[in-house]
């Protein structure tokens, strides 16, 4: 890198609308975002791309969303980056899961914008310097 912060999302979901939904929400708040619609793609995107987070959800072609967090943290330039879970999956069968799995936060769609941009924030400030937190 050239020194500039990386401030590049990869938004990995199997529903094209909400891809292009969140892209455009996150392109307005300053960010480079990157899509995926499967588990593949979001794994060959992340060793590619290296983004500064990922917006995961769980059910996912090709092997689901706890799938890519396990693949993502076996590259050392990948181990550390931020993911924050954006599912329609059950949060009592898989928060507790996608925690232990290296996930910083855990959303059930739908989601407010205010609330998965604050996440995204707390996420980037603990991943440069500041303390971990967990909702």
């Amino acid at each position: 890198m050239d020194g500039t912060l990386n401030n590049t999302i990869l938004v990995v979901d199997d529903n094209l609308e909400l891809r292009k939904a969140l892209s455009l929400r996150l392109r307005a708040n300053g960010y480079e975002v990157l899509l995926a619609g499967d588990a593949l793609s979001a794994t060959a995107a992340a060793v590619k791309q290296e983004p500064c987070l990922v917006i995961l959800d769980l059910g996912l072609p090709c092997g689901d969303g706890f799938v890519v967090m396990e693949r993502l943290q076996k590259h050392d330039r990948l181990a550390n980056v931020p993911v924050i879970v954006l599912t329609g999956r059950g949060k009592s069968k898989n928060l507790d899961r996608a925690l232990q799995a290296g996930a910083v936060a855990f959303f059930q769609k739908p989601v407010e914008d205010g609330e998965l941009l604050l996440a995204i924030w707390k996420a980037l400030d603990t991943a440069r310097g500041g303390v971990r937190f967990k909702d």
